[in-house]
Formats: structure tokens, C-alpha cells, sequence
């Protein structure tokens, strides 16, 4: 999906958790995680997983779990 700048904003929004959650629980195939968008989505996750710190984004992935 490309990138447009609503699209840049709700991502930008979003904290690590929300991010990591829809990451992992979205369903195949969904629009946000192709293309610009999702390479955008990946990248900011990234971001963000490093300004709150390992332990804490263990912590989120723990907390979010599988189901």
C-alpha cells in the first residue's frame, strides 16, 4: 500500500504495544503491512521498540501474548 500522509499519521499514533499487537495478530494478507506502508509500519515499530528498551519490549511481547 503506499504511503499517504493519514496513513503516516495513524502509524505515528500508535505506540509500541498497539503496533506489535496489530502486527501480530493481523490477518493475512492485510493492507497495512505491504508495500511503503508496511515497510513505514515495520520501521516505526523498530523505532519505537528502541526508545523503550529491551526489556520493556519483552515485557509488551509477553503481555500481548499469541491468542
Amino acid at each position: 500500500m503506499d504511503l499517504t500522509k493519514e496513513n503516516k499519521k495513524h502509524i505515528d499514533s500508535l505506540s509500541y504495544e498497539q503496533l506489535l499487537s496489530q502486527w501480530r495478530f493481523a490477518p493475512m494478507g492485510d493492507r497495512w503491512f505491504e508495500g511503503e506502508t508496511g515497510d513505514y509500519w515495520s520501521s516505526t515499530m523498530h523505532t519505537k521498540k528502541q526508545e523503550i528498551g529491551q526489556d520493556e519490549a519483552v515485557q509488551v511481547s509477553k503481555d500481548i501474548g499469541w491468542n
